[in-house]
């Protein structure tokens, strides 16, 4: 076996393809943060991003796409903002983390959205989140037949708030796939407020992060293209959603609303919708991401699990690393797992967010 480790930007195309192959051969869903396109386009905005390519008998086996910061700390590819990790491997490859993890000269490699299922690095996880879905393998007509069913006043309620809407505020109007920048722009100002407004670190105060995810909007590949889906009033936009699918998944990822619209509920109806066009589409499941929200609750149908934790080798820059992340991550996993404190922790977000907003 040979590991080699090289920036994104140098795997050829013979080599990509079979990052492709071998993850359509894995049999977990086909997660588009797992597709080089993604590892591609975080190169262009994190230069510590790399790609271990592992072979046997000068055949690809597999590849590890990582962050490497200082002292080898390293990170997920995306950390932050990526919801599926991992290596891509193929089935039985005889390999273990702590040899991986020597071969990319890393002391640590940290992930807070581990897919089920990667068994190299199973051990290491600390903690696992569910990651709600919605399943339209059936088509929407019967994803929303269930909804009716399940939650019958939930779904009376947002469909009439959309009639309302409509009445109100004028025409109604969906776009799955909004190409037009500016509508992003809107989406990733409602966002920033959102975040301010929560007493939440704005993601798309990051540099990295907000050229991130306007090169992904221009990424279009049968395995990760950038979709954004807007809701219009009037032909003013109202609710939008900016994620990534691949041919059968579209991952969920930046959701928000014009908040003067709020009591009509526009994101519940903007997902009803989103839901009907990928079905459309040929898309079969719609994953809502890890972390918990009312709205996921009222519109899923399942959940997929993913992982938080660390892989380590031992040694002094292992230790240190330990000491500036494991503290943290505990605290942080002790007022989760006790409803009173993250009510309180959340109470203290939002009294953050309305002083910065005055």
């Amino acid at each position: 076996m040979r590991i080699r480790v090289v920036k994104p930007g140098e795997l050829d195309e013979g080599e990509t393809e079979s990052w492709r192959e071998l993850r359509a051969k894995s049999g977990s869903p086909a997660s588009p943060f797992m597709e080089p396109e993604f590892t591609l386009a975080v190169a262009g905005v994190r230069p510590g991003a790399r790609v271990a390519v592992i072979e046997e008998d000068g055949v690809p086996a597999g590849f590890f796409p990582y962050e490497k910061g200082p002292f080898g700390h390293g990170r997920a590819v995306g950390l932050g903002v990526s919801d599926c990790q991992g290596a891509v491997l193929r089935p039985g490859l005889r390999l273990g983390a702590r040899e991986l993890l020597r071969a990319c000269s890393l002391s640590a490699w940290e992930f807070d959205n581990l897919e089920d299922g990667q068994g190299l690095f199973a051990q290491d996880s600390a903690e696992e989140f569910a990651s709600p879905v919605i399943d339209v393998g059936e088509g929407y007509a019967v994803y929303e037949e269930r909804l009716r069913e399940r939650s019958p006043k939930f779904f009376r309620t947002t469909m009439a708030k959309e009639r309302k809407l409509a009445r109100q505020a004028g025409e109604v109007r969906f776009v799955f796939d909004e190409r037009d920048p500016e509508a992003l722009r809107t989406l990733m100002d409602w966002k920033s407020a959102q975040y301010r407004r929560t007493g939440r670190r704005d993601r798309f105060a990051q540099d990295w992060i907000s050229t991130l995810v306007r090169r992904l909007h221009d990424t279009r590949a049968p395995g990760c293209s950038g979709v954004l889906s807007v809701l219009y009033a009037a032909d003013r936009p109202v609710a939008a959603h900016f994620g990534l699918r691949s041919r059968t998944v579209l991952s969920c990822w930046f959701p928000a609303y014009d908040t003067a619209y709020a009591k009509y509920s526009p994101g519940l109806v903007l997902h009803l919708r989103m839901a009907e066009a990928a079905a459309a589409e040929g898309i079969g499941m719609l994953d809502l991401g890890r972390g918990a929200a009312e709205y996921k609750d009222a519109l899923k149908t399942g959940e997929l699990h993913v992982h938080e934790g660390s892989s380590t080798r031992p040694g002094a820059r292992a230790a240190l690393y330990w000491l500036g992340r494991e503290p943290a991550r505990r605290a942080h996993s002790y007022v989760r797992s006790r409803p009173r404190l993250a009510g309180y922790a959340q109470k203290t977000l939002n009294r953050i967010g309305r002083l910065r907003g005055e």
